[in-house]
């Protein structure tokens, strides 16, 4: 089982070795606790599925994450065969997910969820800026995602994050960000050259 960083560490003080990832997966949240990012493994699936089984209604989006536990955990299989996962981390226990998919897609596909007791912690925009850093590693053109058009929380967060909405329907947005804007670059910094709140 993965475990988190030691809370007296500052993530903020690191410089980066070649070795490192695209981003550093430290994370200190807005409430002082220690998160770790990490690419999706077997050993987190069962957490993720409890955690997806109980989501409550309300912060369910667009169908997702699915209802069921076999159908929860076909959804986290395909992403994981198919896409790039990362899975927050907090205690050891999974606290929400983040993909693209397909990974040979140009611009594949991004979805980010996160347990609702962690909301307002800065976990899911760093959740985002994983994914945004991983893909534009791996020399995608850009990501898109589809988000219910009610659901200004996330739109915000994605406008901030450098998504613009590129078609509007009746129970959608469709969302793209570019690799060409200037936060991919900075997400990529280690966290000692990082601009505040990159």
């Amino acid at each position: 089982m993965t475990t988190d960083t030691c809370p007296a560490w500052d993530p903020a003080l690191c410089e980066g070795t070649p070795e490192c990832p695209p981003r550093c997966p430290r994370f200190i949240d807005r409430h002082g606790e220690s998160v770790l990012v990490v690419p999706s493994s077997p050993s987190h699936l069962e957490g993720l599925v409890s955690l997806y089984d109980g989501y409550p209604t309300t912060h369910r989006s667009m169908g997702l994450p699915p209802i069921g536990r076999s159908y929860i955990e076909d959804w986290l299989e395909h992403q994981v065969e198919r896409g790039v996962v990362l899975v927050a981390v907090h205690d050891g226990q999974p606290i929400g997910h983040a993909a693209y998919v397909p990974r040979s897609s140009p611009e594949p596909h991004f979805v980010v969820f996160l347990d609702p007791d962690y909301h307002n912690r800065g976990i899911g925009n760093e959740l985002c800026r994983h994914v945004i850093a991983r893909a534009a590693d791996a020399g995608h053109e850009a990501l898109v995602l589809d988000v219910d058009p009610t659901n200004e929380r996330a739109i915000s967060l994605y406008r901030r994050l450098g998504f613009e909405t590129v078609e509007r329907n009746t129970g959608e947005l469709r969302m793209r960000l570019s690799f060409d804007e200037p936060i991919v670059e900075t997400v990529q910094l280690p966290p000692a050259e990082r601009p505040a709140n990159a």
